[in-house]
């Protein structure tokens, strides 16, 4: 694995590495639209909207979630390619291989 590849990786899995981040990423991927905002997330998980809006960037930043502003609200949704992305990278490169040849 390239060094980019392991520090983009590393920062990736620390974004994954809490137990309210992982609960975000699913209740955003089951939203009806596939996306939702910070008040559709805020109950089902117990915290506080600023807390929730802190894990959110978090995982904004570590490119598994999009955000589209619409008016004052912003809504989120998964990077349809991030977790694909991520599961290369933990693929040793020789299972990599066998995987696209099939």
């Amino acid at each position: 694995m390239k060094r980019a590849d392991a520090e983009r990786l590393a920062g990736v899995l620390k974004a994954f590495a809490d137990p309210a981040r992982l609960r975000l990423l699913s209740l955003i991927q089951s939203a009806p639209e596939g996306e939702a905002s910070v008040s559709d997330l805020t109950a089902p998980l117990g915290l506080s909207q600023p807390t929730v809006s802190h894990h959110l960037r978090i995982l904004t930043e570590a490119g598994l979630l999009e955000r589209d502003k619409r008016g004052v609200w912003a809504y989120y949704r998964l990077v349809p390619s991030a977790i694909g992305t991520i599961a290369d990278l933990l693929t040793p490169p020789r299972k990599r291989a066998t995987k696209k040849t099939r």
